[in-house]
């Protein structure tokens, strides 16, 4: 076996926050220059899935966990057909990855697909600022783009920031496919992609849905062409107040009463269709061990989460909405951030976290069951 000594023989590299806080440290998979939103994520195990999801378009991602790489990469476990981060920052990355199902590398991978990223700074440091902080652009510098820091930060300041980013459409399909139900065919789901993760169709295909994935610009009069018995919504990156076009759709679905299931910005999306508003949370939830509360059955889960933004609905009453009624049925027990919704009068409802879950938890695949029990109600 090739011990691989990438990471150490990497040129130096610097960190860069938009309040001036700098961390050095050397390159870990493509040498150059990157621009995002820093935020930081918690789980230890996923980082393929963490990576490779649409939701992180824009952003670089600070893992938490200290080893990172250990099972290299696989052609199996990713969520899309690339990776969407926009940089990636690690403390002690793997000199060697051990698995029987890895193929290469994740620096090797990283590299391949010409993401840049930061190894050797500390990760501890860095989570607690943006805690302190909260989520803020950041520049990842290495190589010949290493410069004085003032010039670094003042080029770290142009970058975009991500409220009003309206990113949905640059990570969805341009053209509508097909996700064949496992089994016996029980029902046609419509899916708006707004960043769709590759196990959120395979999960309702596993349950007899056959799954029509629909782009982000899809029109009602598209959506209803594939004669649906339920509309999906899915995760997606970006501002929820830039998605005038999803919610205009989802009004529409909730006007015919079809049954509707959201997810993370399909959630935020139900929440504007229903009046309600959203904000941007201070520094976000990103990673799989977030503890949720449904309020329709007492139970607590632990949940995989990846959303900077929240639906601002109020957690002890009903709304009356032009919908009907609706009330918040999840909610985040570390800081009571509406986590889920739910219309009492037609079948809709929505979650803010990621029931599909790879690489896990799944406490909440039950909410894949509960949208069948909505399309199975409607049909009888």
């Amino acid at each position: 076996m090739t011990i691989s000594t990438r990471g150490a023989a990497k040129a130096p590299a610097v960190l860069v926050l938009e309040d001036g806080r700098a961390f050095r440290g050397r390159a870990y998979g493509a040498v150059g220059e990157t621009f995002g939103e820093a935020v930081f994520s918690t789980g230890m195990t996923g980082y393929q899935e963490t990576l490779t999801d649409p939701s992180y378009h824009r952003q670089v991602v600070v893992m938490t966990a200290p080893h990172v790489g250990n099972t290299g990469v696989n052609d199996e476990d990713p969520e899309s057909g690339r990776i969407w981060v926009s940089g990636y920052v690690v403390r002690d990355p793997a000199r060697v990855p051990s698995n029987w199902r890895s193929q290469r590398s994740l620096d090797e991978e990283l590299e391949r697909q010409g993401v840049v990223g930061i190894s050797g700074i500390d990760t501890r440091a860095l989570t607690r600022h943006l805690r302190e902080r909260g989520a803020m652009r950041v520049g990842i510098f290495s190589g010949d783009a290493v410069a004085d820091e003032a010039t670094l930060l003042a080029r770290v300041k142009e970058a975009p920031e991500m409220v009003g980013a309206d990113l949905s459409a640059e990570v969805a399909t341009k053209e509508t496919y097909v996700v064949p139900a496992i089994g016996t065919k029980k029902f046609t789901v419509a899916a708006i992609d707004l960043g769709i993760k590759g196990m959120t169709p395979h999960r309702m295909a596993e349950r007899g849905i056959e799954v029509h994935v629909l782009p982000a610009t899809a029109t009602l009069e598209e959506v209803y062409a594939v004669e649906p018995d339920g509309v999906f919504f899915s995760n997606g990156p970006g501002d929820p107040a830039t998605a005038d076009h999803p919610v205009s759709v989802m009004q529409g679905v909730l006007e015919r009463r079809t049954p509707l299931f959201g997810i993370c910005f399909g959630n935020q999306i139900l929440g504007r269709a229903l009046g309600f508003g959203t904000y941007k949370l201070k520094y976000g939830h990103r990673g799989i061990n977030q503890p949720v509360q449904d309020r329709t059955t007492g139970k607590v889960e632990v949940t995989a989460h990846n959303h900077g933004f929240a639906v601002d609905a109020p957690l002890d009453k009903v709304s009356d909405t032009k919908f009907g009624r609706a009330e918040v049925s999840h909610v985040c027990l570390n800081d009571q951030v509406v986590e889920g919704l739910q219309l009492l009068d037609q079948p809709a409802f929505s979650v803010q976290y990621h029931p599909e879950a790879a690489a896990g938890p799944h406490d909440a695949a039950y909410l894949f069951d509960r949208f069948v029990s909505l399309m199975e109600g409607q049909r009888a």
